[in-house]
């Protein structure tokens, strides 16, 4: 390899002068460890498969002179040419090229990564195939020709690093899109669906992580059905982003979907909430807004776990929040939740939401909920304008945390039998 070192260079503009004891053939070295260095690392900058392909041919052209292009595993059966870099005609015919590259893997062996130095089938132009192996994993072939001139047992060996580097990115790059691809079927596994509400009830859910490899964190909304035509939502947000947080709010989900079923107010469903979470020590902290609607009586009854307040949108447009008293986060153990109840009638929407809707850092959270006070919506408009309203005027595409926002609207109310129609 040090020989190799010593005779691949380039000539240079001046004549180097040598100095006392150092041997004339070590002279120029460094440089040339420096250029084989650098032409190197610029292979497989990026965990993207095409890139590095290009990245390869790039190079293998700049550095002989001639055109190369890569031949994929499984280019046999249909295809051609990859990532091309110079004249296209330079390069053998398709079919030829498999043929050669089946013959030298079949002197090098399934797994072997020597460079073949070749002629096309006219004989007119010399080709060198080099296998892209990686850890006995073959992934393609490099694909050299150029005009006449004949490639050297020293640029093959350059062409074999190029290709063990390639390679070996690759690998990796497969690997990353393996490890991803799990972690996505994850993420959609944990992303399950908010129960349906009674029909006397619209509601629209958006849900918008941070992070566009990000399927699902820890902000979530749920719906759970009650009895006597009355429905839970319910808007929480787990501390922290990605998968972990995640785990943590199907953990928290389950939990209120099993305490609801006992049909408890709010205020008594986030104490029991607290009580499992803070019994699991590795638990994550969660703020947690609930907010039970009954259609019949035109009301609803709220409770907070240290969650932003609510907001409430009337048949004008104009958007206020309605003050609830906000106790400590689920997991703390500390519980005191208080609820409070107001009136709520068809004209008017309910919206419920995480933080990331209207937090900016760096501001003062009192300026953030005045900003979502301050948005205007059209009159008598249901809860998916109302949703796309909210989401574009405070740019919620462009949120610093996970979103989650929830709309609610009561349907009029047909009288009972026997009830005065006024």
């Amino acid at each position: 390899m040090v020989r190799w070192f010593q005779t691949f260079h380039r000539p240079a503009t001046a004549e180097p002068v040598a100095s006392p004891g150092v041997p004339e053939q070590d002279l120029g070295i460094p440089s040339r460890l420096t250029e084989l260095r650098t032409s190197v690392e610029r292979i497989g900058t990026t965990l993207e498969e095409d890139v590095t392909y290009a990245e390869l041919t790039r190079e293998a052209a700049a550095q002989t002179g001639g055109t190369a292009a890569v031949l994929r595993r499984g280019s046999e059966a249909g295809g051609g040419y990859a990532a091309v870099h110079g004249d296209p005609a330079v390069l053998p015919d398709i079919r030829w090229a498999m043929a050669a590259v089946r013959g030298a893997a079949h002197a090098t062996g399934p797994g072997g990564g020597s460079a073949a130095s070749l002629s096309s089938s006219d004989g007119a132009r010399p080709v060198l195939v080099v296998p892209l192996v990686a850890d006995g994993v073959r992934y393609g072939v490099l694909v050299c020709a150029r005009d006449r001139t004949p490639f050297t047992r020293t640029e093959a060996e350059f062409l074999a690093l190029l290709t063990e580097r390639a390679a070996s990115h690759i690998r990796h790059a497969r690997e990353h899109e393996r490890v991803k691809g799990i972690v996505g079927k994850l993420q959609r596994a944990l992303l399950a669906e908010p129960g349906r509400p009674h029909p006397n009830l619209d509601v629209a859910i958006r849900y918008m992580p941070v992070g566009q490899s990000t399927l699902v964190g820890g902000d979530w909304c749920e719906t759970v059905r009650l009895h006597f035509g009355r429905t839970l939502l319910v808007v929480g947000d787990v501390m922290g982003h990605g998968l972990e947080a995640a785990v943590d709010m199907t953990a928290y989900r389950s939990a209120l979907r099993y305490i609801a079923s006992a049909d408890l107010p709010p205020h008594r469903v986030l104490r029991q909430l607290d009580d499992i979470a803070s019994a699991e020590p590795e638990r994550r902290p969660a703020t947690c807004l609930i907010a039970r609607l009954d259609p019949n009586r035109g009301q609803v009854t709220l409770a907070s776990a240290g969650h932003l307040p609510p907001a409430v949108i009337d048949g004008e447009g104009r958007t206020s929040l309605l003050p609830v008293p906000v106790g400590p986060p689920l997991g703390t153990g500390l519980g005191g939740y208080e609820p409070a109840t107001y009136k709520l009638s068809p004209a008017q929407t309910l919206l419920l939401f995480t933080d990331g809707l209207v937090e900016h850092r760096g501001e003062d959270i009192d300026h953030s909920l005045d900003r979502l006070a301050g948005v205007g919506f059209d009159s008598a408009v249901g809860v998916e304008d109302v949703l796309d309203t909210v989401l574009a005027r405070l740019d919620a595409a462009n949120a610093e945390d996970d979103v989650a926002v929830l709309a609610a609207q009561l349907h009029e109310r047909s009288p009972l039998p026997g009830e005065a129609q006024g």
